[in-house]
């Protein structure tokens, strides 16, 4: 398992419309493309604007399949209301959340 990490910064005038497009987008990642396992986002509780979301997959490979068959256009309409700032992946060690 892995976990990519995406790091946010959304106005706050975008931010509603950003979580209600998450939402839809990632719902719909996670059950059309192979290996895609979910996602949950976290917002900063100092800055609001500042978000953070954490996708979790089956493997780097499917992970890596999913942005070179340009399936990612799902995603676009996400970049039209934030700024993503920066991309960080994880492999998965442990997890004892429930």
């Amino acid at each position: 398992m892995i976990r990519i990490i995406y790091n946010w910064n959304v106005a706050p005038e975008k931010l509603a419309l950003f979580i209600e497009t998450w939402k839809r987008t990632t719902n719909q990642i996670h059950k059309e493309v192979k290996g895609a396992r979910g996602s949950f986002m976290l917002q900063n509780d100092s800055d609001p604007t500042a978000i953070k979301t954490i996708a979790r997959w089956d493997s780097l490979d499917d992970w890596k399949k999913f942005w070179h068959e340009g399936k990612h256009n799902q995603m676009e309409s996400m970049h039209d209301l934030g700024e993503r700032i920066s991309v960080e992946i994880f492999r998965e060690i442990d997890d004892f959340t429930s």
